[in-house]
């Protein structure tokens, strides 16, 4: 069996409350991810923006496929439809604006996903560790190609703190709900 078939009882089976409310907050993070790219390819015609929103899709759905498969129903996010309107509207509305806004939310969001996938994995058993290691570096190979696509760090300097403080009070909400 794959390290992400979620179906596999031991791999969510025994987690204490802490950790699922963790789990919970991935859960949702990676719906709203797949909402962002969905945004993207509502708005934009560019292609280079539609192949990037396409790939990133492909991998964002998989990470989200595994915990809404075997993240226990009780402890998916109550607030769902909220993260998938947020997750589009981030995408879809820097798309508006073109590629260096759709780079530089994207690594915004991803800086954010990283840092909060590696304060995790100290409390996960290791099945879920070897997971959440392998989403964690998938999301940093996404922060790391928008950057290099993205103009400048500096630009839309405004804009990365948002997008950090959104995505921050969603896990705060999602621990809860």
């Amino acid at each position: 069996m794959s390290e992400l078939d979620a179906s596999q009882p031991s791999v969510f089976d025994g987690l204490n409350h802490i950790q699922l409310a963790e789990l919970r907050t991935d859960h949702a993070g990676e719906l709203g991810a797949v909402w962002i790219y969905r945004g993207i390819l509502f708005v934009t015609k560019d292609e280079e923006l539609r192949k990037f929103a396409k790939e990133h899709l492909a991998a964002e759905s998989q990470h989200f496929r595994f915990f809404q498969e075997g993240l226990p129903k009780a402890y998916q996010s109550l607030l769902s439809p909220l993260w998938k309107i947020a997750g589009w509207m981030l995408g879809a509305v820097p798309a508006f604006f073109g590629r260096n806004a759709v780079y530089a939310t994207i690594d915004a969001v991803e800086t954010f996903v990283v840092q909060h996938y590696e304060e995790q994995l100290n409390i996960m058993p290791t099945g879920l560790r070897v997971v959440l290691e392998r989403f964690m570096h998938e999301e940093g190979d996404h922060r790391d190609e928008a950057a290099a696509k993205s103009r400048s760090k500096n630009q839309l300097r405004w804009w990365r703190k948002i997008v950090r403080g959104g995505s921050a009070l969603a896990v705060r909400a999602s621990r809860h709900l």
